[in-house]
Order: C-alpha cells, then sequence, then structure tokens
C-alpha cells in the first residue's frame, strides 16, 4: 500500500503544491489527498489517472516526476 501515495507526497512537497491546490484542481475534498498522501488509502487507477491531468495543470515537470515516481523507477530519467 502507498506507493502512489508516497509518489504525491514527494511530488507535493518537491514542486510546493498544496493538497488545497491539487483538490481545487480535481474538484474534490482535500480530505481525500490527505488519505492519499498519508497512505490511509491508496487512490484508485481513475484517481490516479486524475491526479497526473491535475498535476499537468498546476505543472507540467510536476505530473512527469509523479508518473515516474509511481511506476516505480525512482524518478530517474532515462
Amino acid at each position: 500500500m502507498g506507493r502512489a501515495g508516497k509518489a504525491l507526497r514527494q511530488i507535493l512537497e518537491a514542486y510546493e503544491i498544496s493538497q488545497y491546490q491539487l483538490a481545487a484542481k480535481m474538484e474534490i475534498d482535500r480530505s481525500n489527498i490527505s488519505r492519499w498522501v498519508s497512505e490511509e488509502r491508496d487512490p484508485s487507477a481513475e484517481a490516479v489517472y486524475a491526479i497526473k491531468q491535475a498535476l499537468q495543470e498546476l505543472n507540467r515537470q510536476a505530473a512527469d516526476e509523479f508518473v515516474r515516481l509511481y511506476l516505480g523507477n525512482g524518478g530517474k530519467k532515462n
């Protein structure tokens, strides 16, 4: 449990994106973001896609990094 949450937490911190900003862009309650980041719950596949889409609107580089971290290559660029 938690791969998406860990990746999301890293991205939000690294790119100084607040949980509120992401929640507003996704049109969901911030508590959902909080549960993912704290690894209380894993986001669904649909939510992971929505996270990526919202991050792209906020910061394209953050979205790309989220995908790299989530897919498990440690964020290393090939």
